[in-house]
């Protein structure tokens, strides 16, 4: 009886996870079930913790969502309890705040080039309506023309990118996995095991050092092995 209990609640935790990550995701049942290759009522006995998924279709839905399979194995959700209409507002609220904050990059890019509305809509061909707009944050900037002001402003594109908040945060992980994964093969299997985590440490600790203490350290650890 134990045991049937412990399985019992074992699905219902997991679907708990999946339906947080599924919202997290943004996705709607319907099209997470298309990529699992079931029926959207059995992805929500899954999420209702009736059913349990394999272990295959688990791995895919991690796949998917760009999340380690581990994450199901735990407890920590990824929503903090909002629902999908509670994300979507909290996204739209995001967007317009980084559309304002674009707007106020691309003013302040403008006067630091000591260029008028006029002049940049004469270079770019973008109406001076239109830019006096995008500075003010009531219109979204569409990337061709973000990319012509950049280039105008003599600024790369990651100038207007988020950079704190919960997207910029986001983006600077992706960055870093990316950048994990182009290591080679062995150096990715030095840096995973917890047990070379001082040497890790080391390492950066030392990449802090100026040239004139790592030359001292160098000849130090010298005067030891002579």
């Amino acid at each position: 009886m134990d045991s049937t209990r412990a399985r019992i609640l074992r699905a219902k935790k997991l679907g708990v996870l999946i339906r947080d990550a599924r919202l997290a995701s943004g996705r709607s049942r319907k099209a997470i079930a298309e990529v699992l290759g079931i029926s959207p009522s059995q992805l929500a006995a899954y999420e209702r913790g009736d059913k349990a998924p394999s272990l295959p279709e688990l791995e895919a839905l991690a796949y998917h969502l760009h999340l380690p399979v581990e994450h199901f194995f735990g407890s920590d959700v990824l929503t903090e309890n909002e629902s999908g209409e509670d994300i979507e507002e909290r996204l739209g609220r995001l967007i317009q705040i980084r559309q304002r904050i674009v707007g106020a990059l691309l003013r302040q890019a403008r006067e630091d080039a000591g260029l008028s509305l006029a002049e940049v809509s004469r270079q770019t061909e973008i109406p001076k309506s239109r830019l006096r707009d995008y500075e003010l944050g009531e219109r979204p900037v569409p990337l061709p023309d973000l990319e012509a002001l950049a280039a105008l402003y003599g600024l790369s594109l990651q100038h207007f990118m988020d950079r704190d908040g919960p997207i910029g945060t986001w983006l600077a992980q992706q960055r870093q996995v990316a950048n994990f994964l182009e290591l080679p093969p062995e150096l990715r299997a030095f840096v995973a095991k917890p047990v070379n985590r001082p040497y890790l440490e080391l390492a950066q600790r030392l990449s802090e050092m100026s040239v004139e203490k790592l030359r001292a350290v160098a000849e130090g650890l010298l005067e030891i092995t002579l």
